[in-house]
């Protein structure tokens, strides 16, 4: 009976007062409320046109790529333009025929760029696409400006080139030199071939041996040794003494010899009755 007292007489602390008008669903209200005013806060127009214009550019590629695919065609002609005198224009065409079957848009116009450049003759070529089914090929030639070493030509831009048809170039001087030194005797040669013209001479060519001497010949035919030393001032007494006293009689001569301190040695042709007289 005791014991039933003391569980009856035992404290129960009692519940906190509530705030008049306060329940139990006010924190998830306040939650709500924020969450509502971000939501609010996002400019949804925008992002809808983001989304959109992301969505076209991820698709963009792909559709790229069907339309090429669908439009794209194989090469069926070539069609070879520029002035051309050292190559042939057919066979320009049937190296440049080994693209035709392959594709308009995805053929690398550089691989055949640098292939037609690789012939003796061409010195640069431009290949574009002519829709719906063409390639066409450019073609710029080297200019000769002079035979080299008998088996080569010189360009006018100083580059050696080995065509297998270099006797198209024609009538062209004839330089000789070491390898690896035609700079140096274009340039001589061109210094020389100006200043004859200007005295009525012609140029024929010049030759540059290994231990640096100086050979130049005539268009008549004449050789005009200038040794490797003072070539300038023997190149001036030769054309003193040629001037004054052998042009008149240029064809009974054959060789010069302007290697002297004062004056030439000329060697005549046999016809002519004498030879090695000095001048």
């Amino acid at each position: 009976m005791f014991e039933q007292m003391l569980l009856r007489g035992r404290f129960v602390p009692s519940e906190p007062p509530r705030r008049r008008g306060a329940t139990s669903s006010e924190p998830e209200q306040n939650l709500l409320d924020v969450l509502a005013q971000v939501l609010g806060s996002v400019p949804w127009g925008k992002l809808g046109i983001g989304a959109v214009i992301l969505f076209a550019a991820a698709l963009l590629p792909w559709g790229a790529s069907q339309l090429l695919g669908a439009m794209d065609r194989q090469f069926m002609h070539v069609e070879v333009q520029g002035a051309l005198k050292g190559e042939s224009r057919n066979s320009l065409e049937r190296h440049a025929a080994r693209w035709l079957g392959e594709s308009f848009f995805t053929t690398d116009l550089a691989d055949i760029k640098r292939s037609v450049e690789q012939r003796p003759w061409v010195e640069s070529a431009a290949v574009r696409r002519a829709w719906p089914d063409g390639l066409v090929v450019e073609v710029r030639e080297h200019k000769p400006l002079a035979y080299w070493n008998d088996t080569q030509l010189i360009s006018r831009t100083g580059e050696v080139f080995s065509p297998p048809n270099r006797e198209v170039a024609g009538q062209l001087p004839r330089l000789r030199g070491p390898e690896g030194r035609a700079r140096e005797v274009i340039d001589m040669g061109r210094h020389m071939a100006n200043t004859l013209d200007v005295h009525g001479i012609g140029f024929a060519g010049i030759t540059l041996e290994e231990r640096g001497a100086w050979t130049l010949t005539l268009a008549n035919g004449i050789e005009v040794a200038l040794g490797r030393d003072q070539v300038e001032q023997r190149f001036e007494r030769f054309l003193t003494v040629y001037g004054e006293q052998l042009a008149t009689r240029a064809d009974q001569v054959e060789r010069i010899d302007a290697r002297y301190t004062n004056g030439v040695a000329v060697r005549w042709k046999p016809l002519a009755g004498a030879s090695d007289n000095n001048s």
